[in-house]
């Protein structure tokens, strides 16, 4: 048996990545999915545990709802409510509020109470319209709803001079309880916590403006290509430093990208340039390849980065390593240059481990339903294809090509065919993760 042969025997997408007694790709020297996965985790983990340890930034809740709070979505302490949620007992519903002590009589008609009103006490023999999230009048002990009177709603202008409360009205009903939700001094989120629509929605509702949150990870993006910096058609535009910029956007890193053409020395100033204090991680795009203007192999692989294939399709050539920049060790991460590869290698590689880290789901959604398509898969590697889900079935979106960006934009799947598997058939089963 061949060497290469060996990674035939391996279940790629496994953590840890290899079966008990198979051998490994390593002495093929090719790494597994999951062991290049675990390197890159291997590699984050100092900077993601420091980043929790540096003092915390605070941050406005307004930034945080918009772009401007994409990269800080971790709260770096327990935040509690400086009031009762709800502060005061209020309405659920439009009706009217009234003692139950009242249920089954008649009563007479006071003055309505609007939401954001401070109500006079509830007078004897009396109901008062109400309307929701208003203030519960003193006195009053339930709520019964205008849907419960004739004609079923509120006449025009409020026009009402009695009306009859329910007979089987009881105490509480339809009132919204002081501190039902959360008690003053209550924690509202812990240290951690990823700041979502709803936890923004619930600091908001206690009265809190700010929080202290988790500086976020900042990731130098550097794609790679004198084609990026050509002249007239000889120029491409760069889609991956947009598309990986808003891929690590998703799961809460700033960045910045630069561009560099196909020269070591050039290469090497941009980063030198680019990292400065600011860059927790490089992430390049391009030059890892075995061709002769392979700038980050070249510039890179003397101090420290390791260039390793990985049996996948597209995204065979991988490379990380920490390397000296700027006067200080930082961690690389190196993916090939087409956009399609470049992308899958972000899904498969690093969002698992960035996504963990600001309390995102590590694994996309998954699940397992048959092919709709016939294709066919390279001996010896796991291919990773784009697709969509119709009828429960999935149809290949165009083909495995790593150049093929647009049709992946219109992919709603990424199409795991495992190593192995050389030839797809309608009907096969196959694992998807949704991009959606």
């Amino acid at each position: 048996m061949v060497r290469g042969a060996f990674c035939a025997l391996v279940t790629l997408l496994r953590s840890p990545p290899d079966e008990p007694g198979a051998p490994t790709c390593s002495e093929a020297h090719v790494r597994t999915i999951g062991q290049h996965r675990d390197e890159i985790a291997a590699l984050l983990a100092p900077v993601l545990t420091r980043l929790r340890d540096e003092p915390p930034q605070q941050r406005a809740l307004d930034d945080l709802a918009t772009g401007a709070g994409m990269g800080a979505r971790v709260l770096a302490r327990p935040v509690t409510t400086p009031v009762a949620l709800p502060p005061f007992d209020n309405a659920q519903m439009d009706g009217f509020a009234v003692r139950t002590a009242d249920a089954g009589r008649t009563v007479g008609v006071g003055a309505p109470v609007a939401a954001g009103a401070v109500p006079a006490p509830l007078a004897a023999d009396t109901a008062v319209p109400i309307m929701t999230g208003a203030r519960i009048p003193a006195g009053a002990d339930a709520v019964f709803p205008v849907e419960r009177t004739e004609p079923g709603s509120f006449p025009a202008a409020l026009a009402l001079e009695r009306v009859v409360v329910p007979p089987d009205l009881r105490a509480g009903t339809f009132v919204r309880a002081t501190g039902s939700d959360l008690a003053s001094g209550a924690e509202l989120a812990p240290a951690g916590a990823r700041i979502t629509p709803a936890l923004l929605g619930t600091l908001a509702s206690a009265g809190v403006t700010t929080v202290d949150v988790v500086r976020p990870l900042r990731v130098l993006v550097v794609s790679t290509g004198s084609e990026l910096q050509g002249a007239g058609d000889a120029t491409i535009g760069d889609a991956n430093g947009i598309a990986l910029r808003a891929a690590l956007a998703e799961v809460g890193a700033d960045s910045r990208v630069v561009r560099v053409p196909d020269d070591p020395a050039a290469f090497l100033t941009a980063l030198d340039q680019g990292v400065g204090d600011w860059s927790d991680l490089v992430l390049t795009t391009g030059g890892i390849s075995a061709g002769a203007y392979e700038v980050v192999r070249q510039a890179l692989e003397p101090r420290g980065l390791r260039v390793t294939p990985v049996a996948m399709q597209p995204g065979g050539p991988q490379a990380s390593g920490t390397v000296d920049l700027a006067g200080h060790p930082v961690p690389v991460v190196s993916f090939p240059g087409n956009p399609v590869s470049a992308l899958v290698s972000f899904e498969v590689f690093l969002r698992p481990v960035l996504a963990r880290a600001v309390g995102l789901p590590g694994d996309r959604p998954t699940e397992v339903l048959p092919a709709a398509d016939t294709a066919t898969s390279p001996a010896g590697k796991h291919q990773v294809r784009r697709g969509r889900v119709q009828d429960g079935r999935v149809h290949f979106v165009g083909g495995p090509s790593s150049h093929l960006l647009a049709h992946y934009a219109t992919a709603t799947h990424l199409v795991h065919v495992p190593i192995g598997t050389e030839d797809v058939a309608p009907g096969d089963p196959l694992t998807v993760w949704s991009l959606r």
